[in-house]
């Protein structure tokens, strides 16, 4: 006999925590027997349960020994559906967001501000696909006030099928631009599916907010053309709609924004960011902080004490250089203002390094070629670029412009290249795909 969701859902009250991987089993979690490309869990639920899990959640009846094995259609689906269940029995705000980039940054600030009065659970890490979002889910508790999910996709369809089981009360897109256009099918195609967590928010019936950034052209029109009801500004402009508006004050390398809301207070905050395109992703956690009745002092609290990590917007020291860490991920959009920022950067030497980036399909060379010259645009002293996606579009740039600029076919080649021309006394940028490993550079600074 196959169990239920409400079945699943009562051994899970009993046994509040899941596992998914039997070498970190937890004594008395369930376990998720989850299909991998080179593996089928199954086979390891035997072991699951001998290393103390109480229960093994599995789809092949081959591996149902005894009563400690729950047969399930599907296992992925059966954790989709129990932590959509879940979700259906708490009533707390969540809020969901999703978007090209700042995701993460943005998720971690809104995190850092409501933390100063609630007591919020936030996605840990990138689990925030389709078996990250319904494991964070599950983690909430009765303790739990609110909490900020994130949603990340790299096609259609993704972002409402994590929506329907987040049940997100509130939510954000932080933009939209060119990534995983492999994926998407394309700019539209990310806009369509990015837009899916608005097409949530304007499900008729039910009382949703969305925060929306009022300098973003592309966000205004995704948000009027699903006629959202319940909106709410923020931007770095004079639009006298924002519930929060703010301006960059200082970038030298970490930001000082000036903020105010609509009782035209205004207020300095000085933040462990880098890169004035994180002022949108700072902007828009204050409006929720104060949206949710945060005062000014628990805000900039919140943002002051946010300290990044992963290699975003990361400002590493060493002993001769000043590292911009900004290599978790990367596309075309996210290099644009990445480069854009370096521009901007005061420093007495400036250096670019920017390897490829990855799952952008017939759009690569294109895409690659236009990074390219937007670099060579920028006011640096050298550039370094880092693959084969770049490499094979130097070509494609007037030879004549590549003054102070090296193409390197492998991330080893530069290492080695680095190592016989090192880099002192200069601020560098290193950004790229993430299949790129970029951090084994940082060492050579």
């Amino acid at each position: 006999m196959k169990t239920t969701t409400e079945q699943l859902y009562q051994l899970f009250a009993q046994h509040p925590v899941i596992s998914t991987d039997t070498r970190k089993i937890a004594p008395g979690s369930l376990f998720f027997a989850l299909k991998g490309e080179k593996f089928d869990a199954n086979t390891f639920a035997q072991h699951a349960v001998d290393a103390g899990a109480a229960y093994a959640i599995i789809d092949n009846p081959e591996y149902a020994i005894d009563d400690r094995f729950l047969l399930v259609n599907d296992v992925l689906t059966a954790l989709q559906d129990l932590a959509r269940y879940h979700r259906s029995q708490l009533n707390i705000p969540i809020i969901g967001l999703t978007g090209t980039n700042g995701k993460t940054t943005t998720k971690e600030l809104i995190n850092a501000v409501l933390s100063q009065k609630f007591k919020t659970l936030a996605t840990q890490g990138n689990l925030n696909n389709h078996i990250g979002v319904p494991l964070t889910i599950l983690t909430i508790n009765n303790t739990h006030e609110m909490a900020v999910i994130e949603m990340g996709a790299n096609h259609q369809k993704e972002i409402a099928l994590l929506c329907s089981i987040a049940q997100p009360t509130h939510g954000l897109i932080t933009n939209v631009g060119k990534a995983h256009l492999e994926g998407f099918g394309g700019v539209e195609g990310v806009k369509k599916g990015k837009g899916e967590l608005y097409d949530y928010l304007a499900t008729p019936g039910a009382e949703r907010f969305a925060f929306v950034n009022s300098d973003d052209k592309i966000l205004l029109e995704m948000q009027q053309a699903r006629s959202l009801k319940n909106v709410i500004y923020y931007g770095n402009n004079a639009n006298p709609n924002n519930m929060v508006s703010g301006k960059l004050l200082d970038n030298s390398p970490y930001l000082t924004l000036k903020w105010h809301d609509k009782t035209c207070s205004s207020y300095n905050v000085k933040s462990q960011l880098t890169g004035s395109y994180n002022l949108d992703n700072i902007l828009a956690a204050i409006c929720i902080g104060r949206f949710f009745g945060l005062d000014s002092d628990e805000i900039d609290q919140g943002v002051e004490g946010y300290q990044p990590k992963n290699n975003r917007s990361q400002i590493m020291q060493t002993a001769t250089n000043t590292l911009i860490c900004d290599f978790y991920n990367a596309n075309p959009s996210s290099m644009f203002v990445a480069i854009e920022n370096m521009d901007k950067v005061q420093a007495n030497r400036k250096v670019m390094i920017l390897g490829d980036m990855f799952e952008m399909g017939t759009e690569s060379a294109v895409e690659h070629t236009a990074v390219i010259q937007k670099a060579l645009s920028a006011h640096v002293d050298e550039r370094i670029f880092i693959g084969k996606d770049f490499s094979s579009q130097q070509t494609e740039v007037d030879n004549a412009n590549l003054i102070s600029t090296t193409f390197y076919l492998t991330a080893e080649d530069a290492m080695i290249g680095i190592k016989q021309n090192p880099i002192t006394n200069a601020t560098v940028l290193i950004k790229g795909s993430r299949g790129m490993t970029l951090e084994r550079l940082v060492g050579l600074f």
